[in-house]
């Protein structure tokens, strides 16, 4: 997994994970909140509140600023089983952070891979604790 923070608030993430079990297996363990809310950093729950999407609480932090998150988790463009899209919306008292994931799954017989690519924005305090970290080390 790589993780950069350009400009004043984005976020890139991607990686590539190999799961050991079959597509369709890996396919219905990440559309389960319990199991979903373990692939996501920071992610305390996951509530159900629609078709494909979730109540979020996460907990976000750069350096010592650290905060609590509420928003959303949305799950779209599903192309069962093999890729979907992850919308995040959250707020709270140091900011916001938002963004959105593509996972890819590709079949390898037992073992699936799965790739994903995300790019999101950190807002408020985050982001200016973060943009003083960058700066000090250029």
């Amino acid at each position: 997994m790589s993780i950069l923070l350009a400009g004043h608030t984005s976020v890139k993430i991607d990686g590539v994970r190999e799961l050991p079990a079959p597509r369709e297996r890996v396919w219905s363990m990440l559309m389960d909140p319990a199991v979903l809310s373990r692939c996501l950093p920071g992610c305390e729950s996951l509530e159900p509140a629609g078709t494909n999407s979730y109540k979020a609480t996460l907990k976000v932090g750069i350096a010592a600023i650290k905060g609590s998150f509420s928003g959303t988790v949305s799950l779209t463009d599903l192309n069962q089983p093999e890729s979907f899209k992850l919308v995040l919306e959250s707020s709270g008292k140091q900011g916001f952070v938002r963004g959105v994931a593509a996972i890819k799954l590709t079949d390898k017989g037992q073992v699936t891979e799965l790739s994903y690519f995300g790019e999101g924005q950190v807002g408020g305090m985050l982001a200016s604790v973060g943009q003083r970290m960058l700066q000090g080390v250029a």
